[in-house]
């Protein structure tokens, strides 16, 4: 009996159901289960326990299984990637294989000629199955495998004199960085770093804010070079010199699998280290949906400000905090709200990081000279209503912006600042004139990124828990939670982030103190209290009191 079969007989289907998944499985070629799960019309789980029913196979959580090493060793890392199998117990003589695959009976005789022991296979979820073998075998565990076996039968080879390029352009290392890069945007990675050391070469991704180390083999270390060489090639860098710093771009194309295909832009930074070449690499993904002002977390009381604010025919509008705090995406929310066929929108960007449509976007090139600054003063001529500038860096560009705002353009940009009234003696700083920050400055939005609490084990407060702090001020109905760790968010309790917002709005009363030069921890205490200051704790206990957070994780951003 079909799998579709044992779902319609067990009721989780209809037959309408059936049917569609079965023309749908004509088009594409995959198996039914597959389709089933894809159109949404059942979970995993119940696909798991189906086929586990029809192959009359146990089904085992991995995520509850720890097998030892010599278990791990019975299959090679190249068998267990290929087949899509793993070893997790031995008992009686037989080998225990989880595998997610149970249609694929050959496997059996092949495992038990190499293995010389009995085979009983379980059933295990795919994606599970793909996350234990990467925690158990590291990201590229098979490729690693044949490259170290081949490199021991090889000659004796001089390492150093090498060609590098020949190297780099090996199958298995080209597989190798594809592993690497695959496995960070699986992982919902904005960064990776490649950092060498004396006895290991180790590769970490950023998540949710957070840097995390890749489980990579300790083999990988003997291929480094080569690593970073065919970074190098793929961001057309020059890959002989090794002395100075490079920067560069790669377009990444990954597939993930029963999904569309993304597009990537990956930004290269080489930075030549004391053991090698260390590499960082930002991944912004091109082919992603770019999200509106309702779904970046704004309270009610920010949002409603700032909708109108933007819609303003001139002034400077600010979007401050550091790196990596959402400032672009804010932006580029902001501009799709307001663009319109009666509105021209011009942009200068380093990097271009999402296409809007209806925007024209111009990419700052340095080595031709053009910067932030002249880019702006270029497009001034082009007939703007609205003008983006990615950053305001420096003296030029912030006066030229003032200038635009004050000759009837509405310009949008980021400055670093710790908060929002830090913006105006930044720019005071910069040797901008007070009058001209005065006069053109209509307001700043501070923001930071805190990591949201995972769907899948959060809970609500009892109180065996840490009580949460009085100045957060929970009353009884709000909900606050907390999260456990689960395989899901890899035991951090976390996935996903959400902003944390504070809006500064300038009125006449912070105009005359810009004029006098007050301090910003002034203009922030008493725009505080005229009401035109929104602060970024505020907003942070909010969300805490919602359960989209927790107080940890809020003191954590606000300390960036």
């Amino acid at each position: 009996m079909g799998i579709g079969l044992v779902l319609l007989e067990r009721g989780l289907i209809t037959r309408a159901q059936l049917d569609e998944a079965l023309a749908e499985q004509r088009n594409s070629g995959e198996r039914l289960d597959r389709v089933l799960v894809r159109l949404r019309i059942v979970t995993r789980d119940q696909v798991l326990s189906a086929l586990g029913d029809q192959f009359h196979m146990p089904v085992v959580d991995l995520a509850d299984v720890s097998p030892s090493q010599t278990v791990l060793e019975a299959l090679p890392a190249k068998l267990v990637y290929r087949q899509n199998c793993v070893p997790i117990d031995q008992r009686n003589g037989s080998l225990i294989v989880a595998t997610s695959d149970p249609f694929e009976v050959s496997i059996i005789d092949e495992l038990r000629l190499l293995t010389g022991c009995a085979i009983d296979l379980v059933l295990a979820d795919e994606e599970d199955l793909h996350r234990f073998i990467r925690a158990n075998y590291g990201v590229g565990g098979d490729t690693l495998d044949q490259m170290a076996s081949d490199l021991d039968q090889s000659a004796v080879v001089d390492q150093a004199a090498s060609d590098d390029i020949e190297q780099a352009q090996e199958a298995s290392v080209i597989k190798l960085v594809n592993d690497l890069l695959a496995e960070a945007i699986a992982e919902r990675a904005t960064d990776v770093h490649v950092e060498p050391y004396e006895r290991e070469l180790v590769v970490r991704y950023r998540i949710d804010g957070v840097l995390q180390r890749a489980n990579t083999p300790s083999s990988i270390h003997r291929f480094g070079a080569a690593i970073v060489s065919r970074l190098k090639i793929m961001a057309n860098l020059n890959i002989a010199e090794k002395r100075k710093p490079q920067d560069g771009r790669i377009t990444f194309r990954h597939r993930p699998k029963g999904k569309p295909a993304q597009e990537f832009d990956l930004r290269v930074s080489v930075i030549p280290m004391l053991e090698g070449e260390g590499v960082v690499l930002r991944l912004l993904n091109k082919t992603a949906v770019m999200m509106g002002l309702d779904e970046l977390g704004m309270p009610p009381s920010v949002l409603d400000i700032w909708n109108q604010l933007i819609q303003r025919p001139h002034g400077i509008m600010l979007v401050t905090g550091p790196t990596g705090s959402g400032k672009s995406t804010t932006l580029y929310a902001s501009l799709n709200t307001i663009v319109s066929d009666e509105i021209k929108v011009i942009t200068v960007e380093d990097p271009v990081e999402y296409q809007v449509p209806g925007v024209n976007q111009i990419q700052v090139n340095n080595k031709v000279g053009l910067s932030f600054a002249s880019g702006l003063r270029s497009i001034l001529r082009h007939d703007p209503d609205v003008v983006m500038i990615g950053e305001i860096r420096d003296k030029e560009t912030a006066e030229t912006a003032v200038q635009a705002s004050l000759t009837g353009h509405l310009v949008f940009s980021t400055l670093h600042t710790n908060d929002a009234p830090g913006a105006l003696t930044r720019l005071l700083d910069m040797g901008v004139e007070p009058f001209l920050v005065s006069s053109s400055v209509e307001a700043v939005i501070a923001q930071r990124l805190v990591r949201r609490n995972c769907l899948n084990c959060s809970r609500p407060l009892t109180p065996d828990d840490d009580p949460i702090p009085e100045q957060v001020g929970v009353t009884e109905s709000d909900e606050p939670l907390i999260s456990t760790g689960c395989k899901a968010c890899h035991g951090t309790g976390f996935r996903g982030r959400v902003a944390v917002y504070e809006l500064f709005s300038l009125d006449q009363y912070t105009r005359d103190q810009v004029m006098r030069r007050v301090s910003a921890p002034e203009i922030a205490r008493e725009a505080y209290e005229r009401g035109h200051l929104l602060k970024l704790m505020d907003d942070g206990y909010a969300k805490v009191r919602q359960g989209l957070t927790t107080v940890p994780e809020v003191l954590r951003a606000m300390t960036m």
